[in-house]
């Protein structure tokens, strides 16, 4: 079987179409996996795997977590706020103490855009990006992308909406370069204060009518406001932004066409969208969840796969 054409998961940049399509198609074979009565393979037995997040996380851990094991890897699980990152160690430091005890691959959360890159360049272990600033979230796109193939077949030609904070989420940036390589039309939306800049350069449209969106689109993934990582309010309330911009149940049925609602985590009920929408049958949201270990099962085993 061919490998990945990168010896680390930093970002959906690093990846050509023919490295997704062998993740997607390795999931598949890890998610019938997952549906049997044993769920366990012994592909990574004797692999030591790390964890490192110096960011909180629920599902993205959990997700790594249960992948290394239905994996039988080995893992570690490092926090910073309990360690010595708190008495002023240096992330290089970190992680070479952590090697040292002959760990295999590193899968890290880092609050720091390229905190991945910067450390790939200066340990010998395999690196997994699993969220680093507002750069990027590679594996959140990959069960994005893998969840819309599944639900609608194929991702090509397919019309994607991603409504919110673009501006501070890695999600949106990894989507649009995933999406894009697999041959969808992607389209950002909005208030003008959270659309970077740039986003004209990644051949995406903008569209700040959420109405107008949702009617031009068939999958919209609806995103948080990242609150954490704004220093200035970029709109007057969330009560306002909700008006503007927030999915309801009365809005999705007065749509021209049925669409698919997604959405990363954590979900703000009542923010960008309502109970009645995350709930409803045109929602896969907790089909993203399941996809999630599947396509981390998979990554890492094809990383691990390059190791001598």
């Amino acid at each position: 079987m061919a490998g990945l054409s990168t010896r680390h998961l930093l970002g959906i940049k690093d990846l050509n179409a023919a490295d997704i399509q062998l993740i997607f198609e390795t999931a598949d074979n890890f998610k019938t996996v997952l549906n049997r009565p044993i769920k366990k393979v012994p592909s990574l037995r004797d692999v030591t795997i790390a964890n490192i997040f110096f960011e909180n996380s629920t599902r993205t851990r959990l997700s790594f977590e249960l992948a290394e094991r239905r994996l039988s890897a080995d893992t570690i699980n490092f926090a910073a706020s309990s360690s010595s990152v708190s008495k002023g160690e240096t992330l290089i430091d970190t992680v070479n103490n952590i090697l040292a005890m002959k760990v295999d691959m590193v899968v890290m959360r880092h609050p720091y855009a390229g905190a991945g890159i910067f450390l790939s360049k200066h340990v010998k272990a395999q690196i997994v990006n699993a969220g680093d600033g507002a750069h990027e979230h590679p594996t959140q796109a990959l069960l994005d992308a893998f969840s819309i193939r599944e639900k609608l077949g194929d991702v090509a030609g397919k019309k994607v909406v991603i409504v919110g904070d673009i501006l501070h989420s890695r999600v949106a940036l990894s989507n649009i370069l995933c999406l894009k390589q697999l041959g969808a039309e992607v389209m950002v939306c909005g208030p003008t204060t959270l659309i970077p800049k740039y986003i004209g350069s990644l051949g995406v449209k903008v569209e700040h009518n959420l109405v107008k969106a949702l009617n031009w689109c068939d999958v919209a993934n609806m995103l948080r406001i990242q609150l954490e990582r704004q220093d200035i309010k970029y709109f007057p309330s969330l009560r306002e932004y909700t008006m503007l911009y927030g999915l309801n149940k009365q809005i999705l049925d007065s749509l021209d066409k049925e669409i698919i609602v997604m959405h990363p985590g954590p979900i703000n009920r009542g923010v960008e969208i309502t109970s009645d929408v995350a709930d409803s049958k045109q929602s896969i949201i907790l089909d993203q969840v399941e996809n999630g270990v599947a396509i981390r099962m998979a990554a890492l085993f094809l990383l691990a796969g390059q190791n001598p």
